[in-house]
């Protein structure tokens, strides 16, 4: 227990913004006698310290006895907490809602009816325009435990009318809740395995979802349901690699926001997400002016100002953001300039890498690692890749780890690696099948880094390339051996080899191509 509330409030401390910390010093100055003093003392010593150390603020400060220190870190972790509630009561929707409740459950308590309905009311006008659901619940439940203290003629009418949105509250609260239940479960299933393998994967998530969807009618849902029921319907067509429908229900969540623009601020973090999936659609269905207008207002959010970015806000935003740039140099086929947003990257990740979870850091590696191979820097490449390949978390994101390797084995080519290669095409082939996921794509890229030597000429290597190339090119309308294709782009490094040209000018040109073709 000791231990843990240690880490927990010295994570807690240097989490605090400097306003913050100004309040609690000044909120603990107000605690009379010595408390308040040993509670400032140990909140700068915690503050100065990069890592927990105990034993050195025990010896630097006598006054602060060991025997009693246990209960005055949990005491100082509680106050910082209760100084973080006082001066951020306002700061958010749901915190401005919460503390009316609070204020008119105490009025209620104190029996002051008129004065705990007054505002209630507030609370309830509040609630009901930004579609707070769940916390309207507890609204009409305390209204209906004042409406019996205050009966008048008009009581019974009251009470009809509360019962009937009380119930038309719960059933809205009961479907938002089956909608992202749905779209959470979807997810789970997405973390392991990413995009489906094959047509048992298919018959698997087609089934749950369809079984899970709850029946609904369309037009009658909230701003939420249909917003967790739109979320629903893009990661199920994700997941399953139809873009296109995907895109259409992405398109949809986005007109939920434009209709109710108010909203935005209010359900932020599911606005990011909002532009999150429909730039991922933008990007594999090579949308490039769509992306970069729909990037542009990602990138406006940061404009908000200080008191909305709060840090779980400002996460999300970098992680969003930069994911999403580096997909528009893949789009653009700009690897070389990518590679230089790397360096800014690494530092922002320094900050945020014990915020950041475990998925969105293999992500990271592997595009990073991507934006090297582009770059034909296969060095770096692989530094990257290797952080992919030597981590424990192997359950998570299995394709991940799967086409990391493949990358790696190709990188290990193109260096010149003969000694290293045979040992790796046999470490690969092992953990492919052992995850049960060796399909064509992987068999053909294996075996022929497999017949690979140095004894091979030029000529008989250009053939080689030719016949891989011939081979790949029927998976990628195949809806069951195209998933490959969503991770690297084999087709153009081979072509590269062919052409004896670098892939970057390869995939540049194409995308050119593709550019003049849309008439832009």
């Amino acid at each position: 227990m000791s231990k843990a509330i240690s880490e927990d409030i010295h994570q807690l401390i240097h989490a605090l913004s400097k306003s913050e910390k100004r309040f609690f010093k000044l909120y603990a100055a107000r605690i009379d006698g010595e408390r308040g003093k040993k509670f400032i003392r140990l909140f700068d010593c915690i503050e100065k310290q990069k890592r927990y150390d105990e034993e050195k603020i025990l010896k630097e400060n006598r006054v602060l006895s060991k025997k009693q220190f246990p209960n005055l870190k949990l005491h100082l972790y509680n106050q910082v907490m209760k100084s973080l509630s006082i001066l951020n009561s306002q700061a958010t929707l749901d915190t401005r809602l919460h503390y009316l409740i609070g204020q008119s459950q105490l009025l209620y308590n104190k029996c002051l009816y008129a004065q705990s309905m007054k505002i209630l009311d507030k609370a309830k006008k509040l609630a009901t325009v930004n579609n707070r659901s769940i916390l309207l619940l507890d609204i009409l439940e305390l209204e209906k435990k004042i409406t019996l203290h205050t009966v008048t003629v008009r009581t019974g009418d009251r009470i009809r009318k509360l019962a009937l949105e009380s119930k038309q509250t719960s059933e809205s609260v009961r479907s938002a809740d089956a909608f992202s239940n749905l779209s959470l479960n979807l997810h789970a299933f997405y973390m392991n395995t990413g995009f489906i393998r094959n047509r048992e994967d298919f018959k698997k998530v087609k089934k749950y979802f369809l079984r899970s969807l709850p029946v609904h009618k369309e037009k009658e849902l909230s701003f939420h349901e249909k917003l967790h029921l739109y979320y629903s319907y893009t990661g199920y067509y994700f997941f399953t690699q139809d873009f296109g429908k995907g895109y259409t229900y992405c398109k949809k969540m986005m007109a939920l926001f434009e209709k109710e623009p108010h909203m935005i601020d209010n359900s932020l973090e599911m606005y990011i997400r909002t532009l999150d999936q429909k730039l991922m659609a933008e990007n594999k269905l090579l949308l490039y002016n769509d992306f970069y207008e729909t990037h542009k207002k990602l990138i406006g959010l940061k404009r908000l100002p200080a008191n909305v970015l709060k840090e779980n806000i400002n996460l999300n935003l970098f992680k969003t953001i930069y994911i999403h740039e580096i997909n528009r140099h893949f789009m653009l086929g700009q690897f070389t300039s990518g590679t230089r947003i790397v360096v800014r990257l690494e530092k922002e990740l320094e900050r945020f890498i014990t915020k950041l979870d475990k998925h969105t850091i293999l992500i990271f590696y592997y595009k990073i690692s991507c934006l090297y191979f582009g770059a034909s820097n296969f060095r770096q490449a692989l530094k990257w890749l290797n952080k992919i390949i030597n981590t424990k978390d192997i359950g998570l994101r299995e394709d991940i780890h799967a086409f990391a390797r493949i990358l790696s084995l190709i990188c290990h080519y193109e260096l010149g690696h003969s000694d290293l290669l045979e040992y790796t095409i046999r470490s690969t082939y092992r953990f492919l099948l052992q995850k049960d996921d060796l399909n064509k794509y992987q068999k053909y890229i294996l075996g022929f880094l497999r017949q690979l030597n140095n004894n091979t000429t030029e000529k008989e290597l250009s053939k080689r390339f030719l016949s891989l190339r011939k081979q790949l090119i029927p998976l990628e309308n195949d809806l069951y051996e195209k998933r490959p294709f969503l991770y690297f782009d084999i087709i153009s490094w081979l072509e590269s080899k062919i052409y004896r040209r670098p892939v970057e000018l390869i995939i540049r040109e194409k995308f050119k191509k593709r550019e003049r073709g849309s008439g832009v």
